[in-house]
Formats: C-alpha cells, structure tokens, sequence
C-alpha cells in the first residue's frame, strides 16, 4: 500500500470518531486501531493465497518508544513518524530552549514526515524542562519530545 494513501488513513482515523479502521487490498492488509490515550497502530499483513482468510496476528508489532522521562510534568510527544528540527531552518533560532515560556497552540518544533513540514504545537502552556529530541533524528510516533511544567 502507498505509504500517503496509509497517512491520509491514519489522519483520518485521528480525526474521526472512528476506532478502528481495517482494510484489504491486494498488497496486503492494513489494520488502523485508536486506543484511548490517541494511540495509534498501523499493521500490514501480506495476503497469503493459499488460506481461505488471513487470520490477525497474535503478536502486533509496537513502535519502539523511549522509557518515559523520569522528571514529572506533561510531556509533548510526537504525533506521527518523522524527522525532528528544533528550528524552521538549519541556520535559524530555535522555537524554544529549557526554560522557555510557552503558550498552548505555539509552535515549539517541526516534524518533516514525507516531505512535508508539520508545526508541532505546545498542547499545554508552561515551561520547558526537558528537551528530548535530538534535532535531524527520526522520531516515532508517541515518542517524547518535550517536558512541560
């Protein structure tokens, strides 16, 4: 399946009341879950001719997460597979530093994913403690990014 034709699902299902999305193609099987915390799983499976279904898999396949930080306050993770900049551009100032102020709805970095570039925006106003992105690193889905007190 095309991985755009895979995000534009995924959006979709984010976007949605929708749960659970499943859908089978000749390529394979995708199945989409959103669970109660917005997370999401994308599954593909190839078809195998020669049983008359394809059964799910027992065992899914998680995105690798790093250990969640041992500092409290509200972590800001990442909401999709991309390449993680703390600037707009190489040469640029970057959007925050630990202690900046920020505001619900500011932009505090940028996740390039399929070369288009995603504004990640502050989800709670407060202090950066922590930033746990590495600037040009891929990031994954749900991975954290920031520490917000």
């Amino acid at each position: 399946m095309d991985l755009r034709k895979l995000k534009t699902l995924i959006d979709l299902v984010s976007e949605s009341n929708v749960s659970e999305l499943e859908i089978t193609e000749a390529e394979g099987k995708v199945r989409i879950v959103k669970g109660g915390g917005a997370l999401m799983q994308a599954v593909a499976a190839p078809m195998v001719m020669a049983a008359p279904a394809v059964a799910a898999p027992a065992a899914v396949a998680q995105p690798v997460v790093a250990a969640e930080p041992v500092a409290t306050g509200h972590v800001v993770k990442s909401p999709m597979v991309g390449t993680f900049y703390r600037a707009a551009s190489p040469g640029a100032k970057a959007f925050v530093e630990i202690g900046s102020q920020v505001k619900e709805g500011e932009t505090i970095c940028i996740i390039e994913a399929m070369k288009i570039l995603n504004e990640i925006e502050a989800d709670k106003s407060g202090t950066v403690t922590q930033i746990l992105g590495e600037n040009g690193q891929a990031v994954e889905y749900g991975q954290p990014l920031f520490m917000i007190e």
